[in-house]
């Protein structure tokens, strides 16, 4: 029988015992004597027989004073199962169950204990003493410093000397009238704690918390029941035994549903974090910089929930709203997953599997060695024919020194565009093509000094992506959405997939994967795609560049605002609300740091 479903049997039986149970009868010769209705007309009372009328009523009011304070408890006990239903802190919910079962029972003092993973002891979760004004644990902020109760003793000895261990173990209701005349239960440290604050421990209310399953997951224990009216000390009746138990099951059934929610959480969350894991292993830097695009995120939206001005003032991201968008950043670059490797981490143009410079540099050496041969060669022929005279050999010797010399020059000009972080000019383009154009003899035949791929990289005006690699690149956002798509996201977190994979579109729509613009763009997204470009040109460990200084951040940023690209709303707000130097404070170099 549920908890509910008692209390109503008891309201009933109170209510036969007052209208049904207690009669009163006409006294015998009293006639026909005038009889005075009393009592709501509940009972007759015989006509100036005053003394039987008191009591009568005394009996019926104490009665239905019971029955009242029942209704109540109905009441309130509905009203804590709804609450124990609907409520998903943890905490707030530990710390409610021990106030409920502390007002139903007047208990001066409670604890809530719960069960430890592996079921070897008893974790403090709240701690509670009117008396010496402690409220520890739960939703209160303050921590609890008590070692947990152990279950078992020297190894696998049960542990039925401390109460509350006893109570997990055998699964049994324990109230005692006093725990100084107790003498199951060794109570020496509670004694010493009285001894050492004052306090009195008497009577002691310990119940097993039986979830769904049957298992204990936890210990309520109640301290000193209070008499209402007196305000001294009491046992714990009987009569709460039953609701507190039926209560400390319902707890520990709402409690097992909130922990099943928190551990599919974390189990989301873990398998969120092994996916930027596994893009961190793949790429040296790409986990650290969806971390930092993490909580740069949620800097700005939480920033946005304090602004009271425009164009922030009537937005406000609920708990809900801010979990779909710190998991909307987390997954912002799963797409990536799919990126190949060696594109993700070009550090120079010539880069593939390998940086292709140094096959570069293996053909100049051979391009050289064939110069050299090649004048060998002549001045050989010149020396048998006896026409080699000094003038003639010397020139030979001059003209190979300058073909050297352009060679090697040629191969210095490849390495610095290939390296080179800078927007490439039309005169080193059309020198690398005209470097490109040259040609070289071996006994195989004629070859150009570059291919034509080479030549294409190492022309690539900014940055050291090709247009096809680029191409590959962007293909992660719609790849983001194309995975986070097929995850099954609960309603409060249905949109993630659309944040995430719009963090790289644009006001102006030239943005990828969609061209998104203007409205079309949600807000969560706008603010992922300002962490993100902020976090891009400030990033201290990307191999092909320079971090840069923090100013120069913030003024690419300006630019980009300017040119219809990103939020101009929250750009402001990351500047005014000085998001970027408590940003910069955390996560770069105090050389970058050039504003105050």
């Amino acid at each position: 029988m549920n908890l509910i479903a008692k209390i109503r049997k008891r309201r009933q039986e109170n209510e036969r015992f007052i209208y049904k149970d207690l009669i009163v009868t006409k006294p015998k010769g009293a006639g026909k004597s005038k009889k005075k209705k009393n009592l709501d007309g509940a009972l007759e009372i015989p006509a100036g027989d005053e003394k039987l009328g008191n009591l009568l009523k005394t009996i019926v009011n104490e009665v239905k004073d019971y029955a009242e304070d029942q209704i109540r408890h109905i009441r309130k006990l509905s009203e804590i199962g709804k609450a124990l239903t609907i409520e998903k802190d943890i905490n707030k919910l530990f710390e409610m169950i021990v106030n409920e079962a502390r007002e139903i029972t007047g208990a001066d003092a409670g604890t809530l204990y719960t069960m430890d993973e592996n079921n070897r002891s008893l974790h403090f979760e709240v701690l509670q003493n009117e008396t010496l004004n402690i409220h520890q644990g739960g939703a209160s902020g303050n921590p609890i410093v008590l070692p947990n109760v152990q279950l078992y003793l020297d190894g696998n000895e049960p542990n039925h000397t401390n109460v509350s261990s006893h109570v997990a173990l055998a699964g049994e209701t324990v109230n005692i009238p006093d725990v100084y005349k107790a003498k199951n239960f060794n109570f020496s440290g509670t004694k010493k704690y009285d001894a050492a604050t004052g306090y009195r421990t008497c009577s002691m209310l310990v119940i097993p918390m039986h979830n769904h399953e049957n298992k204990i997951i936890g210990v309520l224990q109640l301290l000193n029941a209070i008499d209402r009216q007196t305000g001294k000390t009491i046992a714990f009746s009987s009569e709460y035994v039953n609701i507190i138990e039926s209560l400390a099951s319902q707890a520990a059934v709402a409690l097992t549903n909130v922990q099943l929610i928190n551990d599919l959480k974390n189990l989301f969350y873990a398998f969120i974090k092994s996916i930027a894991t596994a893009i961190d292993e793949k790429s040296p830097y790409t986990g650290g910089h969806i971390r930092r695009v993490v909580d740069l995120s949620m800097l700005i939206a939480k920033k946005i929930n304090e602004s009271d001005a425009e164009p922030f003032r009537d937005i406000h991201f609920s708990e809900d709203e801010m979990e779909e968008l710190r998991i909307a950043a987390w997954m912002h670059d799963v797409g990536k997953v799919i990126t190949p490797g060696h594109v993700v981490d070009k550090a120079t143009k010539l880069e593939t599997v390998v940086d292709r410079i140094a096959l570069v540099e293996t053909r100049f050496r051979l391009i050289e060695a064939s110069v050299v041969n090649r004048f060998l060669q002549d001045k050989i022929e010149l020396m048998t024919s006896r026409k080699g005279d000094s003038r003639r050999l010397k020139k030979l010797d001059a003209e190979m020194d300058k073909e050297i010399r352009e060679i090697r020059e040629s191969f210095e000009f490849i390495k610095s565009c290939n390296n080179t972080g800078e927007f490439m000019r039309d005169e080193s383009v059309a020198r690398i093509q005209a470097i490109a154009a040259r040609t070289y003899t071996t006994a195989d035949g004629q070859f150009p000094y570059l291919s034509e791929k080479e030549a294409e990289d190492l022309c690539i005006r900014k940055g050291t992506l090709s247009t096809e690699e680029r191409k590959i690149i962007e293909n992660h956002a719609g790849m983001t959405k194309k995975i986070t798509e097929q995850l099954t996201f609960p309603r409060h977190l249905a949109r993630v997939p659309e944040f995430a994979s719009a963090h790289h579109e644009k006001l102006d729509g030239s943005g990828y994967p969609k061209g998104l613009s203007g409205d079309e763009l949600p807000l969560q997204s706008r603010i992922m795609a300002v962490a993100d470009i902020f976090e891009a040109l400030t990033a201290k460990d990307r191999p092909y560049k320079e971090p840069m200084s923090l100013s120069q951040a913030v003024r690419i940023l300006s630019f980009m605002k300017k040119d219809n690209h990103i939020d101009p709303g929250i750009f402001d707000l990351f500047v005014d609300g000085k998001l970027h130097l408590a940003y910069a404070e955390k996560e770069m170099n105090p050389d970058q740091i050039d504003m105050t």
